[in-house]
C-alpha cells in the first residue's frame, strides 16, 4: 500500500468462500487493529445456504461494522448454479435494500464449456470478465435491479464486458419479453458503480465515461491476486490517463469511495 500511495484499503474476498465466517472474524481484527489503513466487505456463506448467509449478514453489518458485503456472480456449479438475480435469493436482496449496503460484485472463476484458447488465456483472462457482466445483466433484465434501488452495486474490472454488451442485452432482452424497454434496461445498467482493478486502460476508461459519470468509477487492484508491479502498471495508468484531470483522478482515486462506502465518509 505505502509503495503504491495508498493511505487506505477495503479488503474483500469473493463471495462463497467455505472460510467466509472465519474470513469475516479475522478481517475485521486487522481492522480493528488498523483502523486508519483499513474497512472490509463481509464475505457472506453461499447464498444456497440462505440461512446462514442472512446470520452472517446481519452479524458481519451488525458486530463486525463491515462496509459492505462481496457477492459471486453465481453460486453451484454445471447445471445447478444459480446467479444472483435467482428468485431463490430474494431474500438476501430485500435485506440489503433495507439496509442501504454497499455490494461488492465479483465474477465467478467458472470455465468455459470450451478449452481455454491458449495457456496465458485462462480464466480470470476470458471467463471471470464476461461472469460479471452475466450477473449484472440478469440483475437487469429480471428487474431486481430496479427492485432493489436501495442496494449499491459495485462491479470489478470496470463490469467486465458491461459496457460493450449493455445495448445488446438492452434490445434483445426488450424483444425477448422483458417487460422493461430498451431504455429502461440501459438506465439501470447505469446505476451500477465501477472499479477500475485489472482494467484501467485508455480505451476502456473513456469508454466507461461515455456510459456513466466518473463519479460512478473507483480505484481497485485486485491485490493480492495479482502482484504489486502489476498493481502499479494500471495505478500508474490511472495517472497518465487523468493527468490533465486531477479532480477527476482524485475522484477516482479516494473521493467517489469515500462518498459511497459507509465508514470512509
Amino acid at each position: 500500500m505505502d509503495e503504491l500511495g495508498i493511505e487506505r484499503a477495503i479488503l474483500s474476498l469473493p463471495d462463497g468462500w467455505p472460510g467466509a465466517v472465519a474470513y469475516n472474524r479475522t478481517t475485521a481484527q486487522i481492522c480493528r487493529e488498523h483502523p486508519d489503513r483499513f474497512g472490509f466487505f463481509a464475505c457472506l456463506p453461499d447464498l444456497r445456504q440462505m440461512q446462514a448467509a442472512l446470520k452472517e449478514l446481519s452479524y458481519a453489518l451488525d458486530e463486525l461494522h463491515a462496509n459492505g458485503v462481496s457477492m459471486s456472480s453465481s453460486y453451484g456449479d454445471g447445471p445447478d448454479a444459480k446467479y444472483i438475480g435467482d428468485d431463490a435469493f430474494d431474500p438476501v436482496w430485500e435485506e440489503l435494500d433495507r439496509r442501504g449496503t454497499v455490494v461488492f460484485l465479483h465474477g465467478a472463476q467458472t470455465p468455459s464449456s470450451t478449452p481455454n484458447p491458449h495457456p496465458l488465456l485462462g480464466v480470470p483472462v476470458t471467463e471471470v470478465p464476461n461472469e460479471t457482466y452475466k450477473a449484472a445483466a440478469h440483475l437487469v433484465v429480471t428487474g431486481k435491479k430496479r427492485r432493489y434501488p436501495n442496494v449499491k452495486i459495485i462491479l470489478s474490472h470496470l463490469g467486465g464486458n458491461t459496457v460493450w454488451l449493455a445495448p445488446r442485452a438492452a434490445v434483445l432482452a426488450s424483444y425477448m419479453g422483458s417487460p422493461l424497454t430498451p431504455e429502461q434496461i440501459l438506465e439501470d445498467f447505469r446505476t451500477f458503480y465501477f472499479d477500475t482493478a485489472l482494467a484501467a486502460g485508455e480505451a476502456t476508461l473513456a469508454a466507461m465515461e461515455a456510459f456513466v459519470s466518473p463519479e460512478r468509477i473507483m480505484f481497485g487492484t485486485d491485490y493480492s491476486a495479482i502482484t504489486t508491479g502489476m498493481a502499479k502498471w494500471y495505478t500508474d495508468q490511472l495517472g497518465k490517463i487523468y493527468d490533465d484531470r486531477p479532480d477527476v483522478l482524485g475522484a477516482i482515486m479516494a473521493n467517489n469511495a469515500r462518498r459511497l462506502i459507509p465508514g470512509l465518509r
